[in-house]
């Protein structure tokens, strides 16, 4: 017998062998007919695979992200198998499953190229082999059967992939019909769980991600176990691209790229850099009661700082690389983290206990060379500005810091409209040791660290084996928008690691000499990518005290620019954002212009507003419309304004 502990720590005795499908056909059959995969001892395995031992075990629907994520891969080797008979001699190269769906990267036929006129065909083979129900059959292989297998289909990237990545023992096999794909798993029993089907783009991308490589086609697609639940996936993907960001801000005149300066590198126009500014002065207000202290450190760092913290042996790949100066052996990175300028301004002069905690703060901007195929929008860049900080503390302080931070970033999220959201602990893969730097002993630390203070905030937070950064684990809060997408935005890290190979100390009450702990932390994450996903959470209706403009004055012909103008300048001394739209355009054009603009509010002026020093106002989408003067009006906008901005004083 084995024993077997659900997630609400109740245990159950099963015979020896028993599968996770088993388990849920033994708590209810509906249950059994919803569950795609389970999780035993923290890893996600197929609902057939036999447990032998005691084990902790959770059952995933399809609900569940690891559901998806193991729905979505079999569906990625649907897709495999589909374009195996439609293309003949087709070579694959990887295919995972993603945050929405999943991909393959494939080199189609000499002569043959597969497009959007494609996907019809491709889904309806995709529906034909589904509907065949092949159960999907894992065997592990020795890696000389595997090059052999592979050889003998003329896979060519397959063999590549386990001749350079792949160790005798580890390897693992699918198959599905007549098709067969190296893979570790998890995946569904059987292909007839998928019943709607979606191919929704083509992209180019290099083998491996390398410029210098061959470009192959990626095939993205979606599945559901329901045709109703793709039928709203695509009612929201519609309403995705009303939001897109791009488009709004574009439309707001917020921020602009340019191929001449550089691809990935935003360049904010003057509204934005407005709303920007209006971030950061909101949580330099929120900071205010913790006693932050704000620095500016320079864009870049010699490349010793580098080699100090970790970053240039862990994080090489995803920095520029170095800039080589006249002068022999000198070497400076671009800023790819802020938290080592940090380090040395904790080490300009000796620290007590009594200094601690010290929290220095910056709008810090960084440098990141990610892959040009991965750019989109403001949400993947290759510089962008943190709203970062990093606490120093005494041990005996760590959780109560901890604590402080989690209430800075609920507090940002109430301000926002962000009322959905989860936290997950991101963690060290013990597999996987070499990725991290530091002990078992201090990473044991400080993940019982971040456990206990969600804990102590009645946080229900997931975990994730893998997700942690190099130098220590992280609290990271995923947001959904006002369609349903999720966002990681805020985070906090405890760190044991930096400040030991920055040799940092403080002298103890006792007089000793101690290392104190880190805490990074950035409530927004980046100005670039809270921002895109607050223009694609509101559709570019900030709220009144953010947005750009907010008021448009509209005078109804060109005799009353004169008293449009004089309003404008009264609602200026007051601290309301306005401006006259004076272009020689009827009323009605210039209503629906700046209804694309987003202004929430217009003020029209005429015959009557001017000879009685009126305003009349109309809200933006055609709400509420009334007349008043010009003091009352400007009252209401800056009542409306103060009332929105409470939270952020308490």
């Amino acid at each position: 017998m084995v024993k077997i502990t659900f997630p609400d720590g109740s245990v159950r005795e099963y015979e020896k062998g028993v599968t996770g499908l088993q388990i849920a056909e033994s708590i209810s059959p509906a249950l059994a007919r919803t569950v795609v995969s389970c999780g035993v001892n923290g890893e996600t395995v197929e609902l057939n695979r036999p447990i032998n031992e005691d084990a902790a075990i959770a059952l995933y629907k399809f609900e569940d992200e690891e559901g998806k994520h193991t729905f979505w891969h079999t569906s990625a080797h649907l897709l495999a198998e589909a374009l195996q008979e439609l293309y003949p001699g087709i070579q694959f190269g990887f295919g995972p499953a993603i945050e929405n769906g999943f991909f393959y990267d494939v080199m189609p036929p000499a002569g043959t190229s597969i497009s959007e006129n494609d996907f019809p065909k491709i889904e309806e083979k995709m529906r034909e082999l589904a509907k065949k129900d092949e159960p999907v059959v894992r065997k592990n292989i020795s890696k000389a059967d595997a090059l052999k297998e592979f050889e003998t289909d003329g896979q060519e990237y397959k063999c590549e992939h386990i001749a350079q990545d792949l160790e005798d023992g580890t390897i693992s096999t699918y198959t599905q019909g007549r098709f067969t794909d190296l893979c570790r798993g998890p995946h569904l029993m059987s292909t007839g769980e998928i019943k709607a089907i979606k191919i929704t783009s083509v992209a180019g991308a290099f083998w491996r991600g390398d410029a210098k490589r061959e470009q192959m086609t990626r095939i993205y697609g979606i599945t559901f176990p329901k045709k109703k639940m793709l039928d709203e996936y695509l009612v929201m993907l519609e309403e995705a691209k009303k939001r897109d960001h791009r488009k709004i801000g574009k439309e707001m005149e917020l921020f602009m790229f340019s191929d001449r300066v550089g691809k990935g590198m935003p360049i904010w126009l003057p509204k934005g850099t407005a709303l920007r500014l209006r971030l950061q002065d909101l949580l330099r207000k929120m900071l205010k009661p913790y006693n932050y202290q704000e620095v500016i450190t320079p864009g870049i760092g010699g490349k010793s700082l580098y080699v100090t913290s970790g970053h240039y042996a862990h994080y090489s790949k995803d920095a520029f690389q170095p800039i080589h100066t006249p002068e022999e052996d000198e070497e400076y990175m671009l800023k790819p983290m802020n938290c080592p300028h940090h380090c040395e301004i904790y080490a300009r002069k000796p620290r007590s206990y009594k200094d601690l905690p010290l929290r220095i703060a910056e709008f810090g901007t960084v440098f990141r060379y990610e892959k040009s195929g991965e750019l989109h929008g403001l949400t993947r860049v290759r510089n962008f500005t943190q709203d970062d900080a990093h606490i120093f503390v005494r041990p005996d302080q760590v959780k109560r810091e901890f604590e402080n931070v989690i209430d800075i970033i609920q507090k940002v999220f109430t301000i926002f409209g962000f009322d959905d959201y989860e936290a997950q602990i991101s963690l060290r893969d013990p597999a996987d040791k070499e990725k991290y730097i530091g002990s078992d002993e201090t990473w044991e630390e400080s993940q019982n660290a971040i456990r206990e203070a969600c804990r102590e905030k009645g946080m229900n937070a997931r975990e994730e084996i893998g997700e942690a950064a190099f130098y220590g684990p992280k609290l990271d809060f995923m947001v959904k928008d006002a369609i349903g997408r999720r966002w990681q935005l805020g985070t906090i890290q405890v760190d044991y690691n930096l400040p030991q190979r920055f040799k940092l100390e403080y002298t103890a009450e006792d007089n000793s000499k101690q290392t104190p702990v880190m805490i990074h932390r950035a409530p927004f994450g980046s100005l670039e990518r809270f921002t895109a996903v607050l223009i694609e959470h509101t559709a570019g209706h900030f709220p009144l005290w953010l947005t750009p403009d907010q008021v448009a004055i509209l005078p109804i012909s060109e005799k009353y620019n004169g008293y449009a103008e004089q309003v404008c300048r009264y609602l200026d001394s007051c601290d309301v954002r306005a401006f006259v739209d004076d272009r020689n355009e009827k009323i009605g054009r210039k209503i629906r212009d700046n209804e694309l603009k987003r202004v929430p509010y217009m003020v029209i002026v005429g015959e009557k507003e001017t000879a009685e020093g009126l305003v009349s106002m109309r809200k933006q989408g055609g709400g509420e419309q009334s007349t008043m003067t010009k003091e009352a009006f400007a009252r209401r906008i800056n009542d409306e304004v103060a009332e929105q901005l409470k939270l952020a004083e308490q």
